[in-house]
């Protein structure tokens, strides 16, 4: 498995419907890519100005919306995970 650095976090993207409400399946080509993830690891941490430890506030297993474009795609044993920075997520989904 992969462990981020600092204040980063792995996701790996809930893929998108290929169905749309009417029925209609939709052509790779005109799929958007998902916003929403889950959080599948989370990185070291990091430090404020002061020293003080900045607290992560998402966990592993959280379903989050993440920025549409952001972070850096990576593949693992034919699984595909983003790397991104916490400030790139953009809610936690309950």
């Amino acid at each position: 498995m992969i462990k981020p650095l600092g204040q980063r976090v792995l996701v790996e993207r809930v893929e998108a419907e290929t169905k749309t409400a009417g029925g209609l399946f939709l052509p790779d080509t005109a799929k958007e890519k998902p916003q929403e993830a889950i959080v599948r690891a989370i990185g070291t941490g990091g430090r404020d100005k002061d020293g003080k430890e900045i607290p992560f506030n998402v966990a592993v297993n959280d379903k989050v919306l993440i920025t549409k474009y952001g972070g850096t795609e990576v593949t693992v044993n034919g699984i595909t995970y983003t790397i991104l920075n916490e400030s790139d997520i953009l809610a936690i989904i309950d």
